[in-house]
């Protein structure tokens, strides 16, 4: 039975403050419980992490990038064991647990090349024998404030640009699934990178607002659904702190007639339905062009039917459960508000029934036709294994309620008209788009980021924006003059 609690200068420690309960989503079985931190708790890891700053910020951009590569190798090296970890406590297929891993390993690549990141701007000569030059320095302790569906991913997109930049970090999980960000943290430590650099602090409500108001944390970074990222926002801006919130996302495929039916059909099955649904770039939403609903829904439905469910750490398994009772509740309230909007249940995984699994939290694949945007299963973020389809008469109208959706996060368009795709790209009101790509989730190095109620903040994360983020830039400008000092001057200075 696991009991976990914090990671704080450079070693485990123990509380004995509130606790939450750990379960395997697979069985519904108790895994564990991990320690909620108190304010007290919170203040003392960033009280070492300030400390850590004083020597960290002062290593050699070089030096920190080799801690990195040798924490990349060791990632590698237990990319098993870690899989496992997010699998037993978050429920996705294996994997798909590699895979996200494989991705954050991605933002430890890009950030190894911190010293070229690092680097700033000169000019010889601005002016008669003065100079101008800029440089990237550290903000001091930062935080990360991490969501149940991407345990390892996300704060991977945080952490390790962090320090790269000569930041220390505080890292606050989800509390359904922390055994992996504490693994990594055992790691990052055995990797050599110094006690107080990187932190684990474990909690609720009570850890987020001290993180969030604490005088010493310079910048919090954080994504989840949007009621929590506005919150976020606005209560640590309103404290002085660099902020980089993302929220939810309602994310459309575009399918036009001329499409390659097989070709979307198989991309959408895994863009819906993957890690069952609970994915920020999920697609949730088709807006069928024309007659293309009748073709897709026959096309669809032979692969809903041979999906494989079950426990994600059972071999060629395609869907796991979903994180927790709670949220199996919640989506099942969702599927059943739907029916009684209107919308036609295709496919109802409501009814899906697993032998020697009935105590996990399994749902099986849905699939509504004839949405509309009125309901709330079009306006809502549901997170998990629903695809709604939402027919539409031509592509301006389909472009039009993209368009007019409060969540900006992702969308797609599926077409071999290179002029439709290329007005799409240029028209779509959405941040982060694919064509012929169902989930376009940037690579390390571009950044990472929606628009409109799925993004608070100016600054999207990870490639050039997470370096802008954890950095703050000063300008020089020097000049050596020779002899005395020339006359006071009450003007503008020009340089000459």
């Amino acid at each position: 039975m696991l009991n976990l609690s914090h990671y704080i200068n450079g070693q485990h420690t123990q509380s004995s403050q509130r606790q939450h309960a750990i379960y395997e989503p697979a069985t519904g079985e108790l895994r564990g419980h991990v320690s909620l931190a108190s304010e007290n708790e919170v203040s003392q890891a960033i009280d070492v992490a300030k400390e850590a700053f004083k020597t960290w910020s002062q290593v050699t951009p070089l030096n920190r990038a080799r801690v990195l590569f040798k924490f990349k190798a060791l990632v590698e090296q237990h990319i098993d064991e870690l899989a496992q970890l997010i699998t037993q406590e978050h429920g996705k297929v294996l994997e798909d647990a590699k895979g996200e891993l494989i991705r954050g390993l991605e933002v430890v690549e890009f950030a190894c090349g911190i010293p070229h990141l690092l680097k700033g701007e000169h000019t010889q000569q601005v002016g008669g024998g003065v100079d101008a030059w800029s440089v990237n320095q550290p903000l001091g302790v930062v935080a990360g404030i991490a969501p149940f569906n991407f345990p390892v991913m996300v704060p991977m997109w945080m952490f390790p640009i962090a320090i790269a930049c000569g930041n220390t970090f505080i890292m606050k999980p989800s509390e359904k699934d922390p055994s992996s960000v504490l693994r990594m943290a055992e790691l990052l430590t055995e990797a050599g990178l110094p006690d107080g650099v990187f932190n684990v602090v474990n909690g609720d409500k009570e850890a987020v607002d001290t993180l969030l108001t604490h005088a010493d944390i310079q910048a919090v970074s954080f994504v989840g659904s949007t009621p929590i990222a506005e919150y976020i926002y606005s209560t640590a801006s309103a404290h002085g702190k660099r902020v980089q919130a993302l929220g939810g996302a309602k994310n459309h495929m575009l399918l036009m007639p001329d499409a390659d039916l097989d070709q979307a059909v198989k991309a959408l099955m895994g863009a819906a339905y993957g890690s069952a649904g609970e994915r920020c770039m999920a697609i949730s939403v088709v807006l069928a062009v024309g007659d293309s609903g009748d073709k897709l829904i026959d096309a669809l439905l032979p692969q809903i039917n041979q999906l494989k469910i079950g426990n994600g750490l059972t071999p060629d398994m395609d869907m796991g459960p979903l994180v927790s009772a709670q949220h199996l509740q919640k989506v099942r309230d969702f599927v059943d508000a739907g029916v009684t909007e209107g919308a036609t249940l295709v496919a109802d995984g409501r009814t899906l029934s697993l032998k020697d699994q009935q105590q996990g939290y399994f749902l099986g694949a849905c699939l509504f036709d004839h949405v509309t945007p009125e309901m709330s299963i079009y306006q809502q973020e549901i997170f998990g294994p629903v695809l709604s389809i939402v027919r539409v008469k031509d592509y301006a109208e389909a472009l039009e309620l993209i368009n007019k959706h409060e969540f900006g996060n992702g969308t797609a368009i599926f077409t071999q008209n290179g002029e439709a795709a290329r007005h799409f790209c240029h028209h779509v009101e959405v941040g982060m788009v694919g064509v012929n790509v169902p989930i376009p989730v940037p690579m390390a190095f571009h950044s990472f980021g929606g628009w409109k109620r799925s993004l608070f903040g100016p600054l999207h994360m990870h490639g050039p924006d997470g370096v802008r983020f954890y950095t703050k830039r000063k300008a020089i400008t020097a000049r050596w003059p020779k002899g005395t000092s020339t006359e006071s001057a009450f003007i503008m200075p020009t340089m000459k």
